[in-house]
């Protein structure tokens, strides 16, 4: 009796099996090749809390959607219509600008002037540069908190105690009054701010080749003619970035008001944070408040790329 014995079959399933893992491999191979691995996790957590809330936010900009859960009913552009047409959404603006307009300058200067005279001592140099940074590492809270209850409180603060030795009468309501509210607040920003400033400008300073001094001093530059001449013309790049990083800082002021003055003296000092803030949170309109939010958005974002653009065709004028 014979026996055959069939024959095996073709690796046909084993071949498409190696097809089909061929792909997943190079697509394995590209994303290791690429770094995509290593950054998927930052992209999962930029999408999950950057992505989705910002396309959340226009998306309830168009509804009416309340803070309470009712509503959510689409009304389209209404919103942004009626924010347009609505005056404390302008006074808040321009509180706002105002604000940024009287803290910019000071807190360039200041942190210019303070980097210039760290860099010029030589005796306990890091304790300067520790102390006028120090204040930038404060919370707000402590901030606010020590200026308002230390600095300007009407009557006996320190800022009163100060009036009363110079022989003027004290009794200023630093916090309470329309034409001083607002400077107290830019002057408490300034000296807790200024210490970024500050060390953005010592550590261009420092970059500065040292030749360029000794040539000058050679051919009898004074220490007024380097600064003019030299320094501030080499400076040029780092007060652009310090003037664009300040404003968008500025624009975005809250901490400092809401704990301050709460917008007040009679919504003199309200930022459009606060406005947002109030309409969302105690007026409960989240639709509102967002449509607001974007427009103040869309504001910052033209002065983010404006600003750039202005200062880098002064620097090519300059340059021609």
């Amino acid at each position: 009796m014979t026996t055959t014995t069939a024959a095996p079959p073709p690796p046909v399933a084993k071949h498409h099996a190696a097809a089909d893992r061929a792909p997943v491999r190079s697509v394995h191979r590209r994303w290791t090749e690429h770094g995509l691995v290593f950054v998927a996790p930052f992209l999962l957590v930029y999408a999950m809390f950057l992505v989705w809330p910002l396309m959340s936010g226009v998306g309830m900009s168009l509804t009416s959607e309340n803070i309470t859960g009712t509503g959510g009913e689409f009304v389209g552009f209404a919103n942004y219509a009626e924010a347009l047409g609505d005056p404390d959404v302008w006074s808040s603006l321009w509180n706002t600008v105002w604000f940024t307009v009287l803290s910019t300058v000071p807190l360039v200067l200041v942190g210019l002037g303070l980097a210039l005279l760290a860099h010029q001592l030589r005796v306990v140099q890091w304790l300067w540069r520790l102390s006028w940074f120090a204040p930038f590492l404060l919370p707000s809270g402590v901030v606010c908190l020590l200026f308002a209850q230390m600095i300007f409180p009407s009557g006996f603060g320190l800022a009163d105690q100060m009036l009363a030795s110079a022989g003027r009468e004290p009794g200023i309501g630093w916090l309470s009054e329309e034409r001083y509210a607002m400077l107290s607040v830019v002057a408490t920003t300034v000296w807790w701010t200024v210490g970024f400033n500050f060390l953005l400008y010592l550590a261009a300073l420092q970059a500065v080749p040292a030749h360029l001094y000794e040539a000058a001093e050679l051919d009898g530059a004074g220490a007024w003619h380097r600064l003019w001449h030299i320094t501030l013309p080499m400076l040029r790049r780092t007060t652009g970035l310090v003037v664009v990083l300040q404003v968008l800082a500025s624009l975005k002021i809250f901490d400092q008001v809401y704990i301050m003055t709460g917008g007040g003296p009679d919504e003199s000092t309200r930022p459009i944070l606060q406005y947002v803030y109030q309409q969302g949170f105690t007026g409960y309109r989240i639709g509102y408040a967002s449509a607001v939010s974007y427009i103040f958005f869309a504001l910052i974002l033209i002065v983010s790329l404006v600003q750039p653009m202005l200062s880098r065709r002064r620097a090519e004028e300059a340059a021609k």
